[in-house]
């Protein structure tokens, strides 16, 4: 039902798919989602935004070593405290959840976050479960009218590179990351948002929580029979 941006980074087939992606989500619908939502305090000196990605990807290598011991289950232990900790979840969530975000009850916001956040931390855990040589490097950053941008280059086992850039947004003097784009193109906040919306006006509210919590827990379960 869900596909991401696995294939591009590792392309592994027999791996359960990622929330459908439909390949019309670009950068350009986030940026207009990003618009409405977009703090005018927001662009301001980029200071050490970087150090917030080379966090997540020294964790990301450290649990990829690991992976096959770890399994699913424990490399989804692992990375969720950091995910919850280097990415603005309820900026993405409400992004995700698109227009409808204002009419949910505060209770149902956050339920929308806390699902949204179990899902990336099982995508991660299930993205990267394995180390094969693969490098994760922090290649620069640069400011923009919503944050500043992280570039970084993930060079994958057979040595070809992905560009993975980050959208980042300073939370109390904090950098959290609000985007990734594959590419430097597509947005997976903008593919969650066409996704759900499907599922949303199909399934509702309750449908969406159901496939989100229901999708974390095939990736990891999957991953844990490797």
């Amino acid at each position: 039902m869900f596909k991401g941006i696995t294939t591009a980074i590792r392309a592994r087939a027999r791996k359960p798919k990622m929330l459908g992606l439909r390949q019309s989500a670009t950068a350009l619908a986030v940026v207009l989602a990003l618009a409405s939502w977009s703090d005018p305090g927001i662009a301001q000196t980029a200071g050490n935004a970087g150090a917030t990605v080379q966090t997540l990807y020294t964790s990301l290598l450290a649990t990829m070593r690991s992976g096959s011991v770890l399994g699913g289950s424990g490399r989804y232990t692992q990375l969720a405290p950091v995910i919850r900790a280097n990415f603005d979840l309820p900026f993405m969530a409400r992004l995700a959840f698109g227009a409808g975000w204002a009419s949910l009850s505060p209770t149902q916001q956050q339920q929308v976050t806390e699902s949204y956040g179990r899902y990336m931390s099982a995508v991660y855990a299930d993205r990267f479960d394995s180390y094969h040589g693969q490098k994760l490097e922090v290649t620069g950053q640069r400011q923009d009218p919503y944050g500043v941008i992280v570039t970084s280059t993930i060079i994958k086992a057979d040595g070809s590179p992905v560009e993975v850039d980050y959208l980042m947004r300073s939370d109390g003097g904090r950098w959290l990351i609000g985007d990734i784009y594959l590419d430097g193109t597509i947005s997976e906040v903008a593919t969650h948002r066409s996704e759900f919306a499907a599922i949303l006006q199909r399934d509702g509210y309750d449908g969406l929580i159901a496939a989100l919590d229901r999708k974390s827990e095939m990736l990891t379960n999957t991953a844990r029979a490797d």
